[in-house]
Order: structure tokens, then C-alpha cells, then sequence
């Protein structure tokens, strides 16, 4: 998939729709953060183009954080919740019976390192929305797993938004 042609069209319609910004980047990430379609979008360049374009503009730093943070919280709440509700169903699941070394390594990551697996895995973006589902499908406990997903997410999209941010408000201020 070209990327190229899914990144400038979205960075020049959050530029044109600044209003609406932190409803589009909430919505990007909430995309990305679900199973299955994290694959489709391509959240790294273009959270890291929108903190670019706070920097460059008028956009509110603060506003679109929470919308990406938020975005990113209630996704991996999702893929956790259909790991859960799906976990019976999963091992049938054509892709996984041709690899299902994908389940069984992610859920040794899961299980050896718990809260710090679902913390770190929000930042490799080939498991990104896999370790929640997995880690509802192996009935990790709620509340360890919402520490860490909210945690994880504030941190995530500080990370992604806030260099381009401070380093073109510098540059072009």
C-alpha cells in the first residue's frame, strides 16, 4: 500500500478543517488502534505530519493530543473488548491457523511482561493493536490493562505530536 498517497491528503485536510482537527486525529487513532485495521493507517508519519502543522500554524497543541491520546485509549479498549468476546472464535480464523505463532508469541509477550507489555507494544506498529486483543483474549485483568493503555496512549501521542510541534514553533516563531 502506498502511504504517500494516504499521508499529504490527510495532513492537507486537517490543515483545511483545523476545527474539526482533534475529532480527525481522535478518529485516526481510534482506526489505527483496532485490530485488524492498524494496518491500513499509517499513524506514525501522520501524527508526527500533525505535530509538524501545529508547529507551522495555529493549531492547538493541547486539543489534538487529547483527541490522538483519546483516539488511541478507546481503540485499544476496543481491540481488548473483541479479544474478550472473540477469543473462542479466533483460533479458527483462516490467518491465524496459517500462523498461529502469532498468537502464541504475542501472548508469551504479554504474559512475561504484563503491564509493560501493553505499555511498549502501543510502540511497535506490527503488534500495535494485536497486544490488546491478545491480551483480551487471555483475560488480562481490566484494570492492569486499562493503567497501562491509558498511560501508554498519553505517552504515544506526546511522543508523535510534540517534536514537530516544539521544533517548528521554534523554526517558523
Amino acid at each position: 500500500m502506498n502511504f504517500d498517497a494516504i499521508i499529504q491528503p490527510v495532513l492537507d485536510f486537517v490543515r483545511e478543517h483545523e476545527a474539526w482537527a482533534p475529532v480527525i486525529v481522535f478518529v485516526m487513532a481510534f482506526l489505527e488502534s483496532i485490530v485488524g485495521l492498524s494496518l491500513a493507517v499509517p499513524s506514525t508519519p501522520l501524527f508526527v505530519g500533525v505535530g509538524a502543522l501545529i508547529g507551522a500554524s495555529n493549531l492547538a497543541f493541547w486539543p489534538i493530543f487529547a483527541g490522538v491520546a483519546l483516539g488511541g485509549f478507546i481503540g485499544d479498549w476496543a481491540s481488548y473488548w473483541l479479544g474478550i468476546h472473540l477469543k473462542d472464535r479466533v483460533m479458527e480464523w483462516k490467518t491465524v491457523k496459517s500462523k498461529p505463532q502469532l498468537i502464541e508469541r504475542t501472548k508469551a509477550f504479554v504474559e512475561k511482561w504484563g503491564m509493560a507489555g501493553v505499555f511498549l507494544g502501543r510502540f511497535v506498529s506490527p503488534i500495535r493493536s494485536f497486544v490488546p486483543f491478545v491480551a483480551g483474549m487471555f483475560q488480562m485483568p481490566f484494570w492492569l490493562f486499562q493503567i497501562a493503555n491509558a498511560s501508554s496512549a498519553a505517552v504515544w501521542a506526546y511522543v508523535l505530536l510534540a517534536p514537530g510541534a516544539a521544533l517548528l514553533r521554534d523554526y517558523v516563531g
